[in-house]
């Protein structure tokens, strides 16, 4: 997976790089500055998303077991932060997540499983942002023939989320562990075997509540919705307004595309490219849709990167912290006579 993550970053920054030079690298640069400091809005506008994603991902813990919003917020901040800055495929930031909850007080079986479950979440929720993008795409009757093909393509996408959920429900980590036994055999797949298990139930057991999933998926659905005044707002500082209907359906077309281009590390190269395509049926030029793809990138300086430095240090720290208690026992256990 880690060779397939970096071949992605290769490829999307090869593509990243062949649209920017094809645009001309000085005109979307021009549009940028030309725009100035009000570009630093957009990671304001854009941050209160954040707050429905961490509550939808709260609702999915293990009955009774809800951690603090604010641990929640904390880790979902710099869970995004590694999969945005690091080429992890977009599962090195729900392994973060799930490792910074531990470190907080919440069981480990009940962390692992609530990031496997908000996981099948995020994709539900892209496939009902798709499903409204494309009924605005419909709506403007822009192109009849690209919402046929959108459409083919989110049922292709459904399908793949059905194989996931059956997976989950039939026992995936308890048939993975019970694989590596046979592949690899040591004494220690017992213990990895029983807590894979234990995962397995609790995934289970989240699924039966349907109350609180179907929440979750609304709440991570309006964090999407959300993110729609960024590109609106980026639209308006680059000079090509657009109205908020427009916005919706250029972020949720393009956001789908990238969420489906998960090999590739931050959707570079996709993400330019999809914006210049669906901009495109709006109207803007292809450096203007580069630009604003550009613009909404800031974020990833403003808020990603001191995340990804947070969780480094929290590591840091919590190393050193080990390896100072790891030496306290072994110099307490040197102290004591060998009779005693």
């Amino acid at each position: 997976m880690k060779l397939i993550s970096y071949l992605g970053l290769v490829a999307g920054l090869v593509l990243f790089g062949v649209l920017l030079f094809w645009q001309g690298i000085g005109a979307v640069f021009h549009l940028l500055i030309e725009s100035g400091w009000p570009l630093l809005l957009l990671p304001l506008v854009w941050f209160p998303n954040l707050f429905p994603e961490t509550e939808a991902w709260r609702l999915v813990f293990p009955g009774g077991h809800k951690p603090a919003f604010k641990s929640a917020f904390v880790a979902i901040w710099m869970g995004r932060a590694v999969n945005v800055l690091l080429p992890v495929a977009t599962i090195g930031g729900e392994v973060v997540k799930a490792r910074l909850m531990t470190l907080w007080g919440s069981r480990g079986t009940d962390a692992s499983a609530s990031v496997l479950v908000d996981k099948t979440v995020q994709v539900l929720a892209v496939a009902a942002w798709a499903l409204i993008g494309i009924g605005i795409l419909a709506y403007l009757a822009i192109d009849n023939n690209l919402v046929r093909y959108a459409l083919l393509g989110l049922c292709l996408l459904m399908i793949g989320v059905t194989g996931f959920l059956l997976a989950q429900r039939a026992g995936m980590f308890g048939m993975l562990s019970a694989l590596g036994a046979k592949l690899i055999p040591h004494d220690s797949w017992e213990g990895i075997a029983a807590n894979a298990r234990e995962v397995d139930r609790l995934v289970v057991g989240i699924y039966r509540e349907r109350i609180r999933l179907l929440q979750a998926v609304l709440l991570k659905t309006l964090g999407l919705v959300l993110q729609t005044t960024e590109v609106w707002l980026a639209c308006h500082l680059l000079g090509a307004p657009i109205s908020l209907l427009e916005a919706m359906m250029l972020k949720s077309l393009t956001a789908t595309l990238a969420d489906i281009a998960f090999v590739v590390p931050n959707a570079y190269g996709i993400q330019e490219g999809s914006y210049m395509m669906v901009g495109a049926l709006l109207g803007l030029g292809p450096d203007l849709s580069l630009a604003v793809s550009l613009a909404v990138r800031i974020r990833e300086v403003i808020i990603d990167l001191p995340g990804l430095l947070a969780w480094q240090f929290i590591e840091s720290h919590n190393l050193i912290r080990s390896r100072a208690e790891k030496q306290r026992t072994e110099d307490y256990s040197a102290e004591i006579p060998e009779g005693d």
